[in-house]
């Protein structure tokens, strides 16, 4: 169905049309020129992102729905980034012609998945048209104590630094999934050129073989926000003192906690977690293991600096790894390799702007 015979509200109510509020804070969601929230105790978070089209996905190996999860994702991933909890989502979208009602039924899926995932509330956000493709901007408004809220610049000399999960995953991802659409387009040209109609038919059926590659493509396409370790750090009664999500690189994540935190680091090559899938990729690809996990991005994992005196708590902890430790700002900024040489942590991340 094509979205003009719907009109924007008419696109709104039909997407909207089941959601149910999950919490107390949200007083009144879809349906007004505002919603209507309450936050009588606790502070507000408020966090945002904006997703282009031909920048931050491609929409050759994303489908609508793994697209709308991961966008609410990124966002949730934020509120959690502050140890606070995640509540209400507002949703933005320009759309070309070339996208249908189905399509953005599909987003919403997706979107809704994630929600429900974590007790969010959908309450409100804008439809328009495009020219250049599809772009998505969503806001996350969450909640904490005032004394529970993590800044970035709240790590202190012999803070330990700590990870969750593994690194390096997404971006290897990625770049599988850029290679088969490069396999695919040369493919298509070289049919093109000598005029096979039945190869070029064919084509359009196109499946790459993913197989024993099944948690690279999910670390890329459907994250996972890591509400769960939030919730874990606070039953074992660990406050970090510094917190971001890794989205872009944890060379990067970690060198502006130095830099607002005023103080320097040492980072262990050899601490670095990585899954096995991982290392088989980049190795395929002759790529360094080590820079793919240092400069990746889109793992969405925790970074946290914790007093070393909950040294032993971590320790019981799965899931988390100790990487290496905050030291004074004179001494840098520094990567300690497998060989015990020293060098400067550089910010390679994602720079969308570069």
């Amino acid at each position: 169905m094509e979205i003009a015979k719907l009109g924007e509200f008419g696109l709104i109510e039909r997407l909207t049309k089941d959601i149910k509020l999950k919490n107390n804070s949200t007083r009144y969601g879809v349906g007004d020129d505002c919603a209507v929230l309450h936050y009588p105790d606790s502070e507000v978070l408020v966090t945002t992102d904006m997703l282009m089209e031909g920048v931050h996905f491609d929409l050759t190996y994303i489908d609508m729905e793994h697209l709308g999860y991961k966008a609410a994702t990124v966002n949730i991933s934020d509120i959690f980034a502050m140890n606070g909890t995640p509540r209400q989502l507002i949703v933005s979208i320009a759309l070309s012609k070339r996208f249908t009602v189905e399509d953005m039924e599909a987003f919403y899926a997706g979107l809704n998945m994630a929600c429900e995932r974590w007790g969010v509330d959908v309450v409100g956000g804008d439809t328009t048209s495009s020219y250049t493709g599809l772009a998505i901007s969503i806001t996350c408004i969450g909640e904490a104590r005032k004394e529970e809220i993590v800044y970035r610049n709240g790590a202190k000399e012999t803070d330990l630094i700590c990870v969750t999960g593994d690194l390096g995953a997404a971006y290897m991802g990625l770049q599988l999934l850029e290679r088969e659409k490069a396999v695919y387009y040369q493919q298509v040209e070289e049919a093109r050129k000598k005029g096979d109609q039945a190869a070029l038919k064919d084509l359009q059926h196109f499946q790459p073989d993913f197989a024993g590659k099944e948690y690279l493509l999910q670390r890329q396409l459907q994250p996972e926000a890591r509400g769960d370790m939030i919730a874990k750090l606070r039953e074992m009664n660990i406050r970090p003192t510094a917190m971001m999500d890794i989205s872009d690189g944890l060379s990067s994540e970690l060198l502006h906690i130095c830099k607002q935190s005023h103080c320097g680091c040492r980072v262990y090559e050899n601490k670095l977690p990585i899954d096995y899938q991982t290392a088989v990729m980049a190795e395929e690809f002759n790529m360094n293991l080590s820079t793919c996990a240092l400069n990746g991005g889109e793992d969405y994992e925790l970074l946290f600096t914790v007093p070393i005196g909950d040294h032993e708590k971590l320790e019981s902890m799965d899931n988390v790894r100790q990487i290496g430790y905050i030291t004074k700002a004179s001494l840098g900024c520094m990567l300690i390799t497998r060989d015990d040489q020293e060098f400067e942590l550089q910010a390679q991340g994602w720079n969308p702007l570069k």
